[in-house]
């Protein structure tokens, strides 16, 4: 229906401006923490971990620190949720 077409490219077009945005801010990050030392980088993973953290944190703070409402707000399950947090070093009792 048409309706659905609309709200499809309406989502399209919303999703394209926040990837520009978080375009425009990751080059500005990755300039900031890109080492020129030689040595292997961590860019990556560095700036992987720091997105997951804050989109924890974000989740957790959404959901008055729920960890199975913060884990739905996301789209995972609980205890994959429970175990990022432990790996990403979130204690919820202090976010």
């Amino acid at each position: 229906p048409r309706n659905a077409n609309v709200m499809a490219n309406g989502k399209a077009a919303t999703s394209s401006v926040v990837e520009e945005v978080i375009e425009q801010k990751l080059a500005d990050i990755t300039t900031i923490l890109h080492s020129s030392n030689g040595g292997k980088s961590r860019l990556h993973e560095d700036i992987l971990a720091m997105v997951e953290r804050t989109l924890f944190k974000i989740a957790l703070q959404r959901s008055n620190n729920a960890k199975g409402a913060a884990a739905a707000y996301l789209g995972i399950n609980r205890n994959t949720f429970q175990k990022k947090m432990v790996k990403l070093g979130i204690d919820s009792a202090k976010e």
